[in-house]
């Protein structure tokens, strides 16, 4: 698909990806809970330079260029093949630095929710940034499958030791279907291994001559594990089990980053590696991509707990990444590698507002909430923005992916377009009728009279967010700038027949 082209710069990407890793690891061995106060210290700082780490891959890439950039080659296991391989262009740029940012977010989100296991807690989420990151920057095959998987066992781990009650069931359910869903992409890439005689090169699967059935058994197995990952409809029903149990970082880390893994892959292999087996179903992906948004969101509507309901428009919102992928256009890809992003801000700003109310009052029913804007009026102008923005108000990020994508579906086809504009409708009932009732009206009752406002680091850290969805919102042309020039070679890469 695209010739790399070897960088003269320093290894951003490695160090993207191992800093967070071994600092996790440095958190760890802090070992117990003595030393609580530092280890939170250690790790904002750990997690602050992992950012800034990757700060430099946005100044340094250049929009113009064609194929990756940043690139980094060195053998790995030699005997078959298998090299350390790594490399970004404007498909997967923006996920760096966005994992690494959401990664300090949490950090300072459970600054004095974690009182037992900090360093366990913290190292856990340093480390599952840095194997995020490895997954947007390999470029070879099995060295993707390692970062892709290795994902899971801190999240199972965040999971199972912090969650709720039935945190142990969540845990499992998350690990074996993400798990098993990933089973056929092994197959897959070992098969794709000996037709391309021997290399694990992504690069260079994406100019092998496949038949449709090749084409059409590659899809549907890569397939397996990134619909899982995303989730789509009908294999989404972990997600929000697993939302409900998590604990509030990972709850934000999951929506915000874990989601974006699976529709990534779907750019990096499914089309460009069979092109023609995507042509051929994409009326199929259309379809559950459109189920994903209408009727998942009529399902949000009627959530009664507020995690369950940001869970199931999670889904729905990311109907529209897969909804936008499939109709092979410009506006459309653009849209949804846009919806992506924005869903990594709003999704995590949402979870971390709704474990600020969780903390104070230890409950995630809307019922049992009403008149919080009386108490907690900081609290409640962030809330009714991330609502907003959830709802894809104008002007903030929520609207400039949603829109794009509705625009490249009208340009595919006119009652596509349509379908998929209601889904604008059902995030404004579910979003701002959440936030009426736990927002406005009369104080509900004495545990909602008892509550507080934000303090200072809930509200810088709300600040933050809400400063980042307006930015996209208002100047979302530095995110579009850089992954033009990729977005029209895969579509033109995607175009041309790879039949033998």
């Amino acid at each position: 698909m695209m010739q790399s082209t070897i960088s003269t710069f320093p290894p951003y990407l490695s160090l993207a990806i191992w800093v967070p890793v071994l600092f996790g690891i440095l958190v760890l061995a802090m070992g117990r809970d003595e030393k609580a106060g530092f280890t939170r210290w250690l790790t904002l700082f750990g997690a602050g330079v992992s950012f800034l780490c990757t700060l430099p891959l946005i100044q340094h890439f250049d929009n113009a260029a064609h194929g990756m950039q940043f690139v980094e080659k060195t053998p790995w296991i030699g005997r078959f093949n298998i090299l350390y391989s790594l490399g970004i262009d404007g498909l997967s740029l923006w996920f760096i630095p966005l994992t690494a940012f959401i990664t300090v977010i949490v950090v300072i989100s459970a600054w004095q929710v974690i009182e037992k296991r900090v360093a366990q807690y913290m190292g856990a989420f340093l480390i599952l940034s840095g194997l995020m990151i490895g997954v947007f920057a390999a470029m070879d095959g099995l060295l993707f499958y390692f970062f892709f998987e290795a994902t899971l066992i801190p999240m199972f781990i965040i999971i199972g030791v912090w969650g709720g009650e039935n945190r142990v069931y969540a845990a499992f359910k998350f690990f074996l279907y993400t798990f098993f869903g990933s089973l056929l992409t092994l197959i897959a890439i070992i098969y794709l291994y000996n037709v391309s005689g021997g290399s694990f090169d992504i690069l260079a699967w994406h100019k092998l001559p496949l038949t449709m059935k090749e084409q059409t058994f590659i899809f549907l197995a890569f397939l397996m594990a990134f619909a899982v990952k995303v989730p789509m409809f009908p294999v989404h029903t972990w997600l929000p089990d697993v939302h409900v149990e998590a604990p509030t970082g990972g709850s934000a880390v999951l929506a915000a980053i874990m989601l974006k893994l699976g529709a990534y892959g779907f750019l990096r292999f499914s089309l460009p590696i069979a092109p023609d087996a995507s042509h051929n179903l994409s009326g199929f992906m259309i379809t559950l991509s459109l189920i994903a948004v209408i009727y998942i969101g009529l399902v949000a509507l009627v959530q009664k707990d507020m995690k369950k309901l940001v869970a199931y428009s999670s889904i729905a919102h990311m109907g529209f990444v897969t909804l936008g992928f499939f109709m092979f256009n410009d506006m459309s890809v653009q849209g949804g590698i846009m919806q992506m992003i924005s869903h990594g801000f709003i999704s995590g700003a949402m979870f971390l507002s709704i474990g600020a109310l969780y903390d104070r009052m230890h409950s995630r029913q809307i019922a049992d909430y009403g008149g919080v804007v009386n108490r907690m009026p900081r609290f409640a102008a962030f809330f009714v923005f991330f609502s907003m923005a959830n709802c894809g108000l104008p002007a903030t990020s929520g609207f400039v992916g949603e829109f794009m994508v509705i625009l490249g579906a009208v340009q595919f086809n006119f009652w596509i377009g349509l379908l998929a504009a209601t889904a604008l409708i059902f995030g404004a009932a579910y979003s701002l009728w959440m936030a009426k009732r736990v927002i406005f009206g009369k104080i509900a009752n004495h545990h909602v009279d008892e509550l507080t406002d934000i303090n200072k680091r809930e509200f810088f850290m709300f600040a933050v967010l809400a400063i980042a969805v307006l930015a996209m919102g208002l100047y979302p042309a530095p995110f579009t700038d850089t992954m033009q020039t990729s977005v029209a070679d895969l579509l033109k890469h995607v175009a041309q027949t790879k039949l033998p």
